[in-house]
């Protein structure tokens, strides 16, 4: 554990002192740190994939451009759009289509048809679909390599060492003290779905982390990512509840003036339903997002005080450092407590939509 300490405060401090040079060439045309656009810019979603700067020269991972517009279906390298702006504050690219700089439609592929700025069908491989893909695959390989020693091997065996040793640890961790603390005799069932919940945020926050690709992306920032898991729990719950939880909606046990004729309780139960998910997706959201800003601003302090001067920038730069190193220390640990909220909480919703009918003592 000493060595692994080590390790950890090893790889945050080159974490940090990789996201303060990327923060270094986020300059604008003055010489001025841009500290919207590095913040927006790593926390939005885009159609290429910046890596880094070297000698002024930015290195980016251009992503393929799938879009029907006016004029049929378009595949394309989003390196077809133009790097600099137009008077209109358009990149220009290929088919007559461009990036827009408006503000309806910002950062996003639009087209001209009859003066009127529309966006096409867009089913575009983004940074934040890319980061998707890899971090789906990342999560195929923890479940498939435990799950393959676990189909070698005999109950009795001895445990399992390195990584389908410590993979098996965290999910016996997950189903035991989570899952099944939560739901009891119904855990098998909905262990698959939960563990997956898990697993996908950690993994997904983790690699949010990392400055550099395969990592680097905000998934769990992006409210659409947050919105799709909130309603897979949200159809769960609610498609699965029994008959006593749908009573206990719309005839709640309370006195019967709260209840007709005007719906006060019934109508607060039913809201709650909706309410629940809503829950789930903006604290997922919300955590990672700040995360990832906070830590950014911090390595933004150092270029912010050398434009003042370099006595100011040199002191700054050691606090800021330290700072960023505990943000991603705390953020890892953050990564860990956002996934497991998430999944206690489903489970906890999916259990309490389990209630049954309270039986009567003679």
């Amino acid at each position: 554990m000493r060595y692994f300490r080590h390790l950890l405060c090893v790889v945050a401090f080159m974490f940090a002192c990789i996201s303060a040079n990327a923060v270094g060439h986020g300059t604008d045309e003055n010489g001025s740190i841009d500290l919207q656009g590095i913040l927006f810019g790593h926390i939005q979603d885009s159609y290429e994939w910046h890596i880094t700067t070297v000698n002024g020269h930015p290195v980016v991972l251009h992503l393929p451009v799938i879009v029907k517009s006016s004029t049929g279906w378009h595949v394309f390298s989003s390196g077809e759009f133009s790097e600099e702006a137009d008077a209109a504050g358009n990149r220009p690219g290929p088919y007559g289509l461009y990036i827009s700089g408006s503000e309806a439609n910002a950062n996003k592929i639009c087209e001209k048809v009859d003066g009127a700025e529309v966006r096409p069908f867009d089913i575009s491989i983004t940074k934040t679909v890319a980061v998707l893909f890899i971090d789906a695959i990342l999560l195929l390989l923890c479940v498939l390599i435990p799950a393959r020693w676990c189909k070698r091997h005999r109950p009795e065996d001895p445990a399992p060492k390195g990584f389908t040793g410590l993979m098996t640890m965290f999910i016996m961790y997950i189903y035991d003290e989570v899952i099944k603390a939560s739901l009891g005799k119904e855990a098998d069932k909905y262990a698959p779905y939960l563990l997956t919940c898990f697993f996908f945020i950690f993994i997904a926050n983790i690699m949010g982390v990392v400055p550099f690709p395969p990592g680097g992306g905000n998934l769990t920032g992006n409210i659409t990512c947050t919105f799709f898991l909130a309603l897979c729990t949200f159809i769960i719950t609610n498609v699965t509840g029994t008959k006593a939880y749908w009573k206990d909606i719309f005839w709640p046990e309370v006195p019967t003036w709260l209840k007709v004729p005007v719906p006060l309780m019934p109508f607060i139960e039913f809201f709650s339903i909706f309410t629940k998910p809503l829950a789930l997706m903006i604290r997922l959201f919300a955590n990672m997002m700040a995360g990832h800003a906070i830590a950014l601003s911090l390595s933004c302090i150092i270029f912010i005080m050398f434009g003042i001067n370099a006595v100011a920038g040199a002191s700054m730069t050691v606090v800021s450092v330290l700072m960023s190193v505990f943000m991603m220390l705390l953020e890892v640990l953050v990564c860990f407590i956002q996934a497991l909220v998430f999944t206690m909480l489903s489970a906890v919703f999916i259990s309490l939509a389990h209630v049954h009918g309270h039986a009567v003592k003679e």
